[in-house]
């Protein structure tokens, strides 16, 4: 069993065949998929799915650093009222990403710092979003100072450095398609870490794998991810799957 902790399977990308892309998931053997929240426009369409397939989908439910803008405490109210009225994994994905747009940084940062507290309240793990921002993340995460404080660094794009900070910090790696690229670099230091500190996901539609890269990616792909990081640990694919399934179950709290 695979499970992909990262797929926007609600995406408009999938409106035509979201069912069909579901089934060819598992018929991989990705069983599980653990859906991130972007902002209050896809809730409901999150809900749907997970209603759909109770057994195969969880839900996260958050603020997208890319989505902080005007309307921001109005976005932020519907985080806390889904946290407080519904069952979630994590408080995800959040963060911060200055590389489109740097003009709501400090507001990034402040939605950030208080959905943390809400996880924390919560007893629940973190899904961060980083681009470009990974100082700016450390600061705020050991600013908190808080043994509770744990997640994945979602589609983790750093260098050796920033994953050893990363780990230090009690985080996961999200590891997707890059590491499948040639110019991906993280797979050059990856094996250095422990395995059990490793998560797979696709963030499809996004992010395909080589050899699908620059088409739209899918959970069915997760396998593809996972014999890259079965190589580069040395280990088998079969292995891979069950170490970084019980690595997934144990942050998400996944039956």
């Amino acid at each position: 069993m695979l499970i992909d902790t990262h797929t926007h399977i609600y995406a408009t990308a999938f409106d035509k065949d979201r069912d069909q892309a579901i089934k060819r998931a598992i018929a991989a053997g990705v069983l599980k998929l653990v859906l991130p929240a972007i902002d209050s426009k896809t809730t409901a369409i999150m809900h749907e799915v997970k209603r759909n397939y109770p057994e195969n989908v969880s839900l996260m439910m958050g603020l997208h650093p890319t989505h902080v803008g005007l309307n921001v405490e109005q976005e932020l109210k519907h985080v806390k009222e889904q946290l407080d009225s519904h069952s979630y994994v994590a408080v995800g994905e959040i963060g911060m990403d200055l590389y489109w747009d740097k003009t709501y940084q400090s507001q990034q940062q402040n939605a950030f710092e208080r959905q943390i507290v809400w996880a924390l309240a919560a007893d629940l793990p973190i899904v961060i979003h980083c681009r470009d921002a990974f100082a700016q993340i450390f600061e705020v995460l050991e600013g908190f100072n808080d043994s509770r404080l744990r997640g994945v660094f979602h589609c983790f794009t750093g260098t050796k450095a920033d994953a050893q900070r990363a780990l230090d910090l009690n985080f996961y790696l999200g590891i997707g398609g890059v590491v499948t690229f040639k110019n991906g670099k993280i797979d050059r230091f990856l094996s250095d870490f422990p395995i059990e500190k490793m998560l797979l996901e696709t963030d499809s539609p996004y992010l395909a794998p080589t050899p699908y890269r620059g088409k739209r990616n899918e959970s069915a792909y997760l396998p593809v991810i996972a014999n890259k990081m079965a190589e580069l640990f040395a280990v088998t694919p079969v292995e891979m799957a069950r170490i970084t399934s019980k690595n997934a179950q144990q942050l998400f709290d996944l039956p």
